[in-house]
Order: structure tokens, then C-alpha cells, then sequence
């Protein structure tokens, strides 16, 4: 059963709102995007695509010393807090294996299922747990420009290795090899079963963003971004992690946990049943909430306790 939450991980830098005086200091291009709400606050227009990639930007400058960071017009630009909680609460699960503590270093090898262009999970993870990620993507720009990403900021390429997936329609046979030991998969999967879906889902941000009111015409095609591996596919959220799961069946001694962020709580209920089916071991439902925003990850593993503590002791 999933119990609500209503603030960010404990470990999550991102508390309270954002500290512009500091990001400008750090990034100065952040300063032509501020602007006041009716309450004479500093803020940023999130309806504005380029002013969310600069804050992220800033964010990832200030907070993880990731001063180079952009991303091409129209490819997702993640909200920094919330994918930086999916990597605490991936590390409090893997804690539990390592006697309470979080496993640190580069020893702890995650892999990242579409990874986009903005590298995001992968740069969290590392910076925040020193891991070492392989991040994969289908879309030849988002490959080529995450990579360009971690050889352009010092210590980045050292542990992170970027993946253009040549096959679609899988999500581990050709990444996972033999040999391979992977402590934990990531994942945020496109939530959306249409183009439709997806702008619609758009649209509606926009208007909460704009306090109901219709969007101005010239916002709605850019503002959160995202192509159409990153935000739909044939049967949505639900086909795509079920079919992730019914995939990650074949690796289960390799890989210690398999997770992915889930959008709709109306499709927990089928893939932990298909889970079940598939002789899952341990399956998780781990909220989070970012504001008015709520979303959980679902994890799960073909290993008992027991087997998952002797695994961390072999590879970490």
C-alpha cells in the first residue's frame, strides 16, 4: 500500500524554494529569466522553455558541480528536485543491503534506461553517491549530446559511459553483458500511449502553470520539451514497464534491483500483479511528492534479503 508523502527526500538539497541570489552567483545567465510574481518575489517563468533549461542549468552548476549542461531545443528538461529525490530513494533501498549504509563509489554501478539528453540521472547519482552509470538511449541526438554532457565537465567521464541503443524495443540484451553486475536499473519511462496524450498532458501543465487560464499560444509547444521516445509510446507507461519487467526476468541474477518511475497509480495495481506472475521476489511501491506533484517508483527483484546481502558483499 502507498502512504502519501508531502516533502522531498531528507537528503535532497533542492528543500524550500530555489535560492536565486546563490544560482545567479554560480550562473549568472540566470539573471535575464527572473522575474516577479504578483507577491514582488523573484521567481522564474516555468512556462518558459528557456528559462527552465537555464534554471536547471544553474541548479546543476550550483548544487553538483556540473557547470556545462544544455540540452537541444525540444528534448525533455527534467524538474531537478524530483529526479534527484528517485536517486535518495534508490539509495536508502540499496542501504538496506549494506547493513543501513548507503553504498558509495564507484562500485556501485547503476544503469539508466533512456537516459535523454540531459544525462540527468547519471549526473545525480554520481555526484550525490560517487556511482558509476551506463546511461542508454534509442534517440541518436539525445546519445550523442548526454555524451558530449560528461566529457565536458572534469570527473564525469570517468564514470559515466553513454549507450546509443541500436535495437529498439529492448531494454537490456545488448547492454547487460555476460559479466556484467548491476546494482540497481533507473528508469523514466515515456508515461503517455499517444502524441495526443502527451500534448494534452502538456497543455494541462501550462494551464496550472498560468493559474487555469488558457496558455498564450506561443508556450505550448517547448515548455517542459520532450521527443517522442522520452514522452510516448504504443500502449504508454503501463506496456513499456511491463514489458521492461517481462524483459528483466532474463538478467535477474545480475542485476540487484530494478526500478522505474511510475506516473499513473492506476497502473501500479497490474504490473505488481504481472510482477508477482513473473516470480519477482521482492517488489516495492516508494512514494514521492514534490509540491503539488505526486509520483512513486516502483521496484522490484527476483532475489530474497538474504540473497541480495550476499550479492552486495561480492560486489561491494
Amino acid at each position: 500500500m502507498t502512504k502519501k508523502i508531502a516533502t522531498l527526500h531528507p537528503r535532497n538539497p533542492h528543500q524550500g524554494r530555489y535560492d536565486l541570489t546563490a544560482l545567479v552567483k554560480t550562473y549568472p545567465a540566470l539573471q535575464a529569466h527572473i522575474t516577479q510574481n504578483p507577491r514582488g518575489e523573484e521567481t522564474v517563468d516555468f512556462s518558459d522553455d528557456k528559462a527552465v533549461v537555464c534554471l536547471n542549468a544553474a541548479l546543476l552548476a550550483h548544487f553538483y558541480q556540473v557547470p556545462n549542461w544544455q540540452i537541444p531545443a525540444g528534448y525533455l528538461c527534467p524538474p531537478i528536485p524530483g529526479r534527484a529525490d528517485y536517486i535518495h530513494y534508490i539509495a536508502d533501498l540499496l542501504a538496506e543491503m549494506n547493513s543501513g549504509e548507503v553504498p558509495t563509489g564507484k562500485r556501485v554501478k547503476a544503469l539508466d534506461i533512456g537516459t535523454g539528453a540531459n544525462c540527468i540521472y547519471p549526473i545525480l547519482g554520481h555526484r550525490s553517491y560517487g556511482w558509476g552509470f551506463v546511461g542508454t538511449d534509442v534517440d541518436k541526438v539525445a546519445a550523442k549530446t548526454a555524451n558530449v554532457i560528461v566529457q565536458a565537465n572534469p570527473g564525469l567521464n570517468k564514470a559515466i559511459k553513454i549507450v546509443l541503443k541500436k535495437t529498439p524495443g529492448s531494454m537490456f540484451k545488448g547492454v547487460i553483458k555476460h559479466s556484467d553486475k548491476y546494482s540497481v536499473t533507473v528508469c523514466n519511462p515515456p508515461f503517455h500511449a499517444s502524441m495526443e496524450e502527451a500534448a494534452a498532458g502538456t497543455e494541462r501543465k501550462i494551464i496550472n502553470l498560468h493559474k487555469g487560464k488558457a496558455a498564450p499560444t506561443n508556450t505550448t509547444k517547448l515548455n517542459f520539451g520532450g521527443q517522442h521516445t522520452e514522452l510516448w509510446c504504443e500502449g504508454g507507461e503501463l506496456r513499456f514497464v511491463k514489458d521492461m519487467a517481462s524483459e528483466s526476468k532474463d538478467f535477474s541474477q545480475q542485476v540487484s534491483w530494478f526500478t522505474s518511475l511510475i506516473s499513473k497509480s492506476e497502473n501500479l495495481e497490474p504490473l505488481e500483479a504481472h510482477l508477482t506472475a513473473i516470480g519477482a521476489k521482492q517488489i516495492r511501491v516508494i512514494p514521492m511528492s514534490q509540491g503539488q506533484k505526486v509520483s512513486r517508483i516502483l521496484a522490484w527483484s527476483f532475489m530474497d534479503t538474504d540473497e541480495q546481502q550476499q550479492w552486495a558483499s561480492e560486489q561491494w
